[in-house]
């Protein structure tokens, strides 16, 4: 029998997130997916909606093979293939299990800086994210419930509580914020070992609420590439081309990091020095789903947490494209409730919000459920 929370997601990710209509190719791609059954609950309302679906289904493990054996014709030929299927699509469904979130960890830096300039970026940064209706989300996997320190029974409940949330209340709970953000010029960010300083004057500004993640609950825009200065230190560990990073703390002057340094600094350069646009900021976000409380070493679920931030060095998104252009796009999560260290958002002259809860009258639907 078919756990009717799989109908309820399926039913999110057809009609809400990708807004399918009959005649549209929607491409499911799932990876590490231990069930196949929101796979073939999306096939069937996909078809009943008219559109036509495709499948492709991958193994970490496998790409792990292909990446380290990989060279620049054979992934850069894979690329090809999945950008001329990808030209094809109008919507675009990504799920991914967490069999090994260690997966890539002994993969050579090089070799996966190869995957993602001849495969990764053409495909998805350039064609599937600007081009495509695109929704991404996790599957509930047992790592993914020792990650967050939970039984599967438990995350499991968790997992489709906060993936099938009240996103149009989401929608309406944004809007004051996104106000706000768009009228703001100067944004400052302290807290322990950060004070950080940019313009977000006259840049578009994006409420997200179950249209492009799933979960979802953040409102995001990007500095003016120049205009960053200071320094910030994360305080939330970080998974990136299968390596933890944790202790991240980035120096910026005229808007480029200019000294980077965490657990692993000589391998966060190598990311940073990947191309010219890794070393400035993409995107500026602010998470306000105040049912994802702390980290689990995803970022899907991270970057959502009520009370934190995400500053995102690497490739800007067209909705709020400040011109920076990278092959990287790698969200890093600070969050500033109490338990956490604390901190403060400015708004020019008015702090917005103070240790994770906002401040003025208009942003208070925000603080629910802290």
């Amino acid at each position: 029998m078919r756990d009717p929370r799989i109908d309820r997601l399926a039913e999110i990710l057809i009609d809400h997130s990708c807004r399918l209509q009959s005649g549209e190719n929607v491409l499911i791609e799932a990876i590490d997916v231990p069930d196949p059954a929101l796979v073939t609950r999306l096939i069937e309302l996909a078809a009943a909606r008219g559109a036509r679906p495709f499948v492709s289904i991958k193994s970490n493990t496998v790409l792990r093979s292909l990446y380290t054996t990989g060279v620049e014709a054979n992934l850069g030929l894979a690329g090809e293939f999945e950008l001329a299927r990808m030209k094809q699509m109008q919507a675009y469904i990504g799920i991914r299990g967490a069999a090994n979130g260690c997966q890539f960890n002994d993969v050579p830096a090089e070799k996966l800086d190869l995957y993602q300039k001849q495969w990764w970026h053409p495909v998805h940064s350039e064609q599937r994210v600007p081009h495509t209706k695109w929704v991404v989300l996790r599957y509930p996997t047992d790592s993914m419930a020792q990650a967050a320190d939970m039984s599967t029974a438990e995350f499991e409940d968790f997992y489709f509580s906060v993936c099938t949330a009240d996103y149009a209340q989401m929608a309406r709970d944004q809007e004051p914020l996104v106000r706000r953000m768009a009228a703001a010029d100067r944004v400052r960010i302290v807290g322990p070992g950060t004070d950080l300083r940019f313009s977000i004057q006259g840049m578009p500004v994006r409420p997200c609420h179950g249209q492009r993640n799933i979960p979802d609950g953040e409102v995001f825009t990007a500095p003016l590439r120049e205009s960053v200065v200071g320094v910030i230190r994360y305080n939330t560990g970080s998974r990136y081309q299968g390596a933890l990073f944790r202790d991240i703390q980035f120096e910026f002057k005229h808007g480029k990091i200019i000294r980077a340094t965490a657990n692993e600094t000589e391998r966060i350069n190598k990311i940073l020095d990947s191309d010219e646009g890794a070393r400035y900021i993409g995107e500026w976000s602010i998470g306000c789903n105040n049912r994802v409380r702390r980290p689990m070493l995803d970022t899907l679920f991270d970057e959502k947490i009520g009370g934190s931030i995400h500053l995102t060095p690497g490739n800007a998104y067209d909705e709020c494209d400040n011109g920076n252009r990278s092959r990287v796009h790698w969200d890093l999560v600070l969050i500033q409730t109490p338990e956490f260290g604390g901190g403060e958002i400015w708004f020019d002259d008015e702090c917005v919000r103070r240790d994770g809860r906002f401040l003025p009258d208009d942003l208070q639907p925000l603080n629910v459920g802290l």
